[in-house]
C-alpha cells in the first residue's frame, strides 16, 4: 500500500487517489423550515436559535423584506454576513431589536428625539441611527461607533430575539447591490448556498424597505426614505 500525504484529495473511478488532486468542495443548500408568520412555532424559533447560538446566519421574514439574523456579538458571525453578502465592510449592519428597553441597551448620549420616534414609530418600518454602546463590537458599526437599530412590526422576527434573548443583525438578505428579497425563494436564489437555514412565512408583501433616520444632537436627517415619509417623521417630532 502507498502512503498518501494527508489531505482531501480526488478519487479516480478506479478507487484510486490522484495524488496532488484535491476533491472539490461541496456546499449544501440552505434547509428551508415553514414558519407561521401570525404564531410563530416555539420548536423552530428553538431550532432557529441553535443555529445563530452556533455564530451561524439564519434568513429570517421582517415586517419589510427578509433579512439576515446573527448573533452582533460574535466577530465570525457577523464575519460570514459580509462575505455572503459581498457587502463593503465600510458599511454597518442594523440590528433589530423587540423592545425600547432592549435598544437603550446598545446605544449611549440619546438626542430626545430618539425616545420620540421609537414610541410613535415601533415597533415598524423605522430604522434609527444613533451613537452605539462600548459594548458593542465596532466591526458592527463599520468602525464608525454608531449603530442602526429597529423594532420590527413581524412577530417571527420578535419571537425569535425573545427566545434567544438578544438582539440579531437585521441586514437585508440578498447579494449587495441586488434586490431585496419579499420571499423565501428569492433568498435561495441569491444566497442559497451560503446559508444554512432559512425560516420561510410566505411572502412578506413589502414594498417599501424601513426608512433610516440618523440622530444627532443637533438635528436629524433621512439617509434613505421608505415606509415612514419625512412629513411623518417632522409631524411625530412636533407633537
Amino acid at each position: 500500500m502507498v502512503a498518501c500525504p494527508e489531505g482531501n484529495y480526488g478519487v479516480r473511478r478506479d478507487g484510486f487517489l490522484r495524488i496532488g488532486q484535491r476533491r472539490k468542495a461541496h456546499t449544501l443548500p440552505a434547509e428551508l423550515l415553514k414558519v407561521s408568520s401570525d404564531t410563530p412555532e416555539s420548536s423552530v424559533l428553538r431550532y432557529a436559535c441553535d443555529f445563530i447560538r452556533r455564530g451561524q446566519i439564519v434568513g429570517l421574514p421582517t415586517d419589510t423584506y427578509y433579512g439576515l439574523a446573527a448573533d452582533p456579538f460574535n466577530l465570525s458571525a457577523v464575519q460570514q454576513i459580509y462575505r455572503a453578502k459581498g457587502r463593503p465592510e465600510t458599511r454597518a449592519l442594523p440590528i433589530l431589536v423587540n423592545s425600547v428597553a432592549q435598544a437603550l441597551t446598545l446605544t449611549r448620549d440619546l438626542p430626545d428625539e430618539f425616545m420620540k420616534l421609537a414610541e410613535r414609530f415601533w415597533p415598524g418600518a423605522l430604522t434609527l441611527l444613533v451613537d452605539a454602546s462600548h459594548k458593542l463590537p465596532l466591526k458592527v458599526t463599520a468602525n464608525t461607533g454608531r449603530v442602526a437599530l429597529r423594532w420590527p412590526n413581524s412577530n417571527v422576527a420578535r419571537s425569535l430575539i425573545e427566545v434567544l434573548e438578544g438582539p440579531v443583525t437585521g441586514t437585508s438578505a440578498n447579494i449587495s447591490g441586488f434586490p431585496a428579497c419579499s420571499s423565501s425563494a428569492q433568498v435561495v436564489k441569491q444566497l442559497g448556498d451560503k446559508l444554512p437555514l432559512i425560516l420561510d412565512a410566505g411572502e412578506t408583501g413589502a414594498i417599501l424597505a424601513s426608512t433610516i433616520v440618523d440622530l444627532h444632537y443637533d438635528g436629524w436627517r433621512i439617509l434613505r426614505e421608505g415606509t415612514v415619509t419625512e412629513d411623518d417623521i417632522r409631524a411625530a417630532l412636533e407633537e
